[in-house]
């Protein structure tokens, strides 16, 4: 499910003369929506409706056919990631040890849910079916690094440790 961002878009004019080229290479090639939204995310690293709608117009087609693949595909995000993208494992061996509470907790501590990032960029957060550390449950990935054995105790320290 998708929310509306809590970061204000920041795109530049750089960026954007990067999306008008790509467009451009790939506007006249069948099925070319997929691959240009596939670039559109390499270049801003999410799809703001901002950029579906450049899409939308130089395309001639519209928003709700470029929303509509942009939110089919879970390879697509319409929330930037955090600078810290957490991801909370809520698979069998976790849940059953708690990671429910963990995530709802780390979602209290940094003033956002699911999907979303903090408005500062530092953190986003989200929830993953299994990190492979069943032996280490409840646990998160902070950038790859598991931590494992958690308590809702622990979680303000973990964030802490992040400048």
């Amino acid at each position: 499910m998708s929310t509306i961002s809590t970061v204000p878009f920041n795109g530049t004019p750089k960026q954007e003369k990067e999306l008008l080229t790509v467009i451009k290479e790939l506007e006249d090639k069948p099925g070319c929506l997929v691959p240009i939204l596939q670039k559109a995310q390499d270049i801003y690293g999410y799809l703001p409706i901002e950029v579906q709608t450049i899409i939308s117009d130089k395309l001639h087609i519209p928003m709700e056919k470029v929303y509509g693949v942009s939110t089919f595909y879970s390879q697509f995000s319409l929330n930037p990631k955090g600078k810290y993208k957490i991801q909370v494992c809520l698979g069998t061996a976790c849940y059953v040890k708690s990671s429910g509470p963990i995530y709802e907790k780390l979602g209290e501590l940094l003033g956002i849910k699911g999907g979303e990032c903090t408005p500062d960029g530092k953190f986003s957060l989200e929830a993953c079916r299994c990190l492979g550390a069943c032996g280490l449950a409840p646990a998160m990935m902070i950038n790859g690094e598991v931590y494992g054995r958690l308590t809702l105790d622990k979680l303000q320290g973990i964030l802490d440790s992040f400048d």
